[in-house]
């Protein structure tokens, strides 16, 4: 029997072999173990505690499961190799029940890349899919190799073929942790990191890249937000149904068909991190918290690239078909995804995996929050029927690692499971509010009956979330995101625009409550462009003064455009791209935006219940053109809402009054009588064009102290001094 030992192998004494093992291999308290060569390669069990590949003194650890599988091979390649280096099958008794651990001897990780394959019963129809020549993807792998240049098929030969690098773990964090800003305080940032800075007239010098955005942190610390919701980062495949129409190529862009979850995207990356894959992402998460910026990850765990029946099986499908996809009863795959398959959620194994992931992303990487893309379907259970108290989502809400971390649901899925305002919480939830983004998109563009349903949204949608159980904490409020319209384009198309995806304009949302304003598309009227920028403001002045969380869409505050495509997820171009030329186009409305921000952070009793008011004024009350006028009929298009609280110092009252004229023509406003020898001032008067040091007030027409002219189309906003 042979024995490792100081990089030796020979025969010693057992105690002597006990202490060397737990020096050499890093692990206290290790055992003796026999070592066995195996085609050349000297091997012992692993760490089975410790899933994927993990660099020891002498060697590596790789850690895999599968409940179905009858053996495991683990495959090495030389970096970049067609076929393996060398095949290991893993012993059986180095199997621990389900687990397969196995350390290699005198590996290094620069040198090699690696994969499994699993074999095991095959049959489809029992949702059994091994397959001993499926080159398999560890589901734990950090780093996934291939994927490194943008726009090109994986490396080494047959699409699909995935494998995965070992990476170190080496990011100093120093102070930085979580910042724990409360969720209602949030101005959350909606971007995609390509898109971003693709474009050249973003001016950084790592186009497209996370170096690149994080050389626009000096401007989104200047335009106020303190959070970045980051759309999918996780390793992607761009290239999967890529196509080319009309001469374009077209790609899987938004990166919503994750290829590994506990990998960073490397087409992300500036340069080459050979085994350091995520450093460049946590320089950008670590600047990020350093200027007070928190950072959310869009998550997607409802599905996976390995798509339906007719998707390859690169991953889970080889491992364990039948527990982490939910299957018909004849081995199909439901698809409440709308993109091919659904992942088990719910299934012990999975709901782990899940838990593993999002550890793995707060420990390693620091981020703040997740919103999780089409959230319902983690409520459903292994037949797809929705459950009262989902196992995944309450594991989630009461996980001691992730307590402080914010969780957001996209409450809806594919498959109509819609619940907004129902979403199973445990008090940790929130949810992206789209009953918010519908209702206001209704007034803002002036549709009749839609007032009340503005003025509940606005206050905080108690009829949605309770403020005594719930507080202001459930609810994102948000007008745009990456899924429709841009802001600029919502008043500039009725009708979406997508001939470009290549599906003859049936893809995307048929109800997206835009108005063009009179004209379809690009104006030259002078008329009808000063109305679009109204618009938009009126639309930024209603988000910014909401109870909850605020979200926008990256680009929206310099009126980014998509040309009327509201479902840009394969655009690889200027439709998607950031074009930063029109931040001086439309500085008028980056610095409204900007003055909105800061308004907001000035004012808590926009975002949150303060401490009574030393007036005695009610928290929030109604004047619908006159003072406390709480009624809304079906032509009500005037709402008057104040708010009234102590100050962020607690050394006095902070009043603040919104009023919106949704209607087409001016209407008059009575504002109610203060005390104490306070007076209404204009702070946001939108029908005048935004200027830092402009006198709102003194451009206002009154008519008397408490009563305003408000021109139509028009947002006021008083501030009591």
């Amino acid at each position: 029997m042979k024995w490792r030992v100081n990089n030796r192998t020979e025969k010693v004494n057992s105690t002597d072999v006990k202490k060397t093992l737990g020096e050499s291999d890093g692990l206290q308290g290790a055992v003796l173990c026999p070592l066995q060569e195996i085609n050349g390669y000297l091997v012992r069990p692993g760490f089975y505690r410790m899933r994927g590949a993990f660099e020891t003194k002498n060697g590596v650890s790789f850690t895999v499961s599968s409940h179905g599988a009858t053996s495991a091979e683990l495959l090495l390649y030389e970096p970049h190799g067609v076929e393996p280096k060398v095949v290991i099958p893993i012993p059986e008794e180095y199997r621990i029940g389900d687990t397969y651990s196995i350390l290699v001897y005198d590996i290094k990780i620069q040198d090699f890349e690696y994969a499994y394959r699993f074999d095991g019963p095959y049959n489809p129809e029992k949702g059994k899919m091994f397959n001993k020549e499926h080159v398999l993807l560890d589901p734990y792998a950090r780093a996934v190799t291939g994927q490194r240049h943008w726009g090109e098929k994986p490396e080494g030969g047959k699409a699909f073929e995935y494998r995965a690098r070992v990476v170190k773990s080496e990011f100093d964090w120093g102070e930085v942790g979580q910042l724990n800003t409360p969720i209602e305080d949030l101005v959350i940032y909606e971007t995609h990191v390509r898109g971003y800075t693709k474009d050249s007239s973003s001016g950084v010098t790592a186009k497209g890249t996370f170096q690149g955005l994080r050389e626009k942190i000096p401007y989104l610390k200047d335009l106020g937000i303190n959070a970045v919701e980051l759309m999918p980062i996780f390793e992607f495949d761009e290239m999967e149904n890529a196509r080319v129409v009309d001469g374009v190529q077209l790609y899987n862009y938004w990166g919503y068909n994750t290829v590994s979850f506990f990998a960073p995207n490397t087409g992300y990356a500036s340069q080459e991190e050979h085994n350091y894959e995520g450093k460049e992402l946590k320089r950008l998460i670590y600047d990020l918290k350093k200027n007070g910026i928190e950072v959310i990850l869009d998550v997607v765990f409802n599905h996976t690239a390995e798509g339906d029946e007719h998707g390859p099986s690169f991953s889970f499908k080889g491992i364990d078909n039948n527990i982490y996809y939910m299957l018909t009863p004849d081995g199909k795959y439901y698809n409440f995804s709308g993109c091919g398959n659904v992942m088990n959620c719910n299934h012990p194994i999975v709901r782990n995996f899940i838990l593993d992931c999002l550890r793995h992303w707060v420990t390693e990487f620091r981020v703040d929050g997740f919103r999780f893309d089409l959230a319902s379907i983690l409520g459903r259970d292994q037949n797809g029927a929705p459950m009262a108290n989902p196992p995944i989502l309450e594991a989630l809400a009461f996980d001691s690692i992730l307590s402080k971390t914010k969780l957001i649901a996209e409450a809806w899925d594919a498959g109509g499971l819609y619940q907004v305002g129902s979403f199973p919480s445990w008090n940790r939830w929130a949810e992206w509010n789209g009953k918010y983004r519908d209702d206001m998109r209704s007034y803002l563009k002036g549709d009749a009956g839609s007032a009340s349903n503005a003025i509940m949204r606005i206050t905080g949608s108690s009829d949605l979330y309770s403020p005594e159980g719930r507080g202001h904490s459930a609810s994102v409020n948000f007008i745009t995101c990456h899924d429709g319209f841009t802001m600029y384009d919502l008043y500039s198309y009725n009708e979406k625009h997508n001939e470009m995806n290549g599906w003859d304009n049936t893809d995307g949302d048929n109800n997206g409550r835009s108005w063009n304003c009179g004209h379809e598309g690009e104006s030259d009227s002078v008329e009808v462009n000063s109305l679009r920028r109204r618009l938009i403001k009126n639309a930024f002045a209603a988000l910014l003064c909401s109870r909850g969380a605020a979200m926008f869409f990256a680009g929206d505050e310099f009126c980014n455009t998509q040309y009327g495509n509201n479902n840009a997820y394969c655009q690889d171009n200027i439709i998607s791209w950031l074009d930063w030329n029109r931040l001086e186009e439309f500085k008028e409305i980056h610095d409204f935006v900007r003055f909105m921000i800061h308004f907001r952070k000035k004012h808590p009793i926009l975002r949150k219940r303060t401490k009574e008011a030393a007036c005695q004024l009610p928290p929030i009350s109604v004047h619908n053109g006159y003072p406390y006028n709480s009624v809304t009929e079906h032509g009500t298009h005037m709402i008057g809402i104040m708010f009234a609280g102590r100050n962020e110092q607690d050394t006095g009252d902070d009043l603040v009054f919104y009023c919106m004229n949704s209607y087409w023509e001016p209407l008059t406003l009575q504002l109610p009588s203060l005390t104490n020898g306070m007076q209404w001032k204009v702070k946001v008067n939108t029908n005048c064009e935004y200027h830092d040091d402009a006198d709102f007030d003194y451009m206002t027409e009154k008519f008397g102290p408490n009563t305003v002219r408000v021109p139509a189309r028009t947002t006021i906003i008083f501030v009591a001094e």
